[in-house]
């Protein structure tokens, strides 16, 4: 496993230096063809780097297995959870270093968002055990919505490195295309984790559906364990801040 994280890092660290080295020459001569030759290389630097700890996948496979989403909405909640994901980073770093003071404690972090997004978790995480309790559990288009956004909060350490470079060079034109192109790779991999858990949640309901008590104690105990994930999740995140 520590083999591939080293494999995923120096995958990233190269597409960076050479997209850094094309900012850099597109800085100098304004030229698009250049820049959009390397851009299809955003989507592998995104892929590689949701493939590494943390982007919310537990917090997307804990939340799609609790809850009663299809494979679309799931699918949907992950797209939305990349957009925000990395448009934060976008937006934190194109309004430039006054927000990045205040909402960044240290490099690559943001206690602000962190706190509100773990906050939010948390209330979705209590939602669902009430949910669980009285026999509920259908999942409605807000509350999916409300997770996926609430998950994508905490922006994209890269991103805002890969803007920061962008803007210091006077073309944030660079970085935002980059960004959006490297939102694809990050969203085909929680793509992947989205469909995995709604796929293995129908699949194990469906070999269940001659017993449909069974059913019903087996929907609810997993609502229940998805909603003390995201409450403990929340609950340590902001003990910890």
């Amino acid at each position: 496993m520590w083999q591939i994280y080293q494999q995923l890092v120096a995958v990233q660290r190269e597409i960076y230096l050479t997209f850094a080295s094309h900012i850099r020459t597109f800085a100098e001569t304004g030229d698009w063809t250049l820049l959009a030759t390397y851009l299809p290389m955003g989507v592998v630097f995104g892929a590689a780097h949701a493939l590494t700890p943390g982007h919310s996948k537990a917090v997307l496979a804990t939340y799609l297995t609790g809850s009663t989403a299809s494979v679309p909405r799931g699918l949907g909640v992950s797209l939305l959870l990349s957009a925000v994901h990395v448009g934060m980073s976008v937006l934190i770093a194109l309004l430039s270093l006054p927000l990045v003071s205040v909402a960044f404690g240290s490099v690559g972090r943001a206690p602000l968002l962190e706190n509100l997004s773990r906050g939010l978790l948390g209330v979705i995480g209590l939602w669902m055990l009430w949910q669980a309790v009285r026999g509920t559990g259908h999942a409605h288009t807000g509350q999916a919505t409300a997770a996926g956004f609430a998950a994508g909060l905490v922006p994209c350490p890269l991103t805002l490195f890969v803007m920061t470079f962008a803007i210091s060079r006077g073309v944030p034109e660079a970085g935002v295309a980059f960004a959006a192109v490297m939102m694809i790779g990050v969203a085909l991999v929680l793509a992947m984790v989205a469909l995995a858990a709604v796929l293995f949640r129908q699949q194990l309901l469906r070999l269940l559906s001659s017993r449909p008590r069974l059913v019903d104690v087996v929907t609810r105990t997993i609502q229940l364990l998805a909603g003390v994930v995201l409450v403990v999740v929340a609950v340590n995140a902001l003990m910890d801040s």
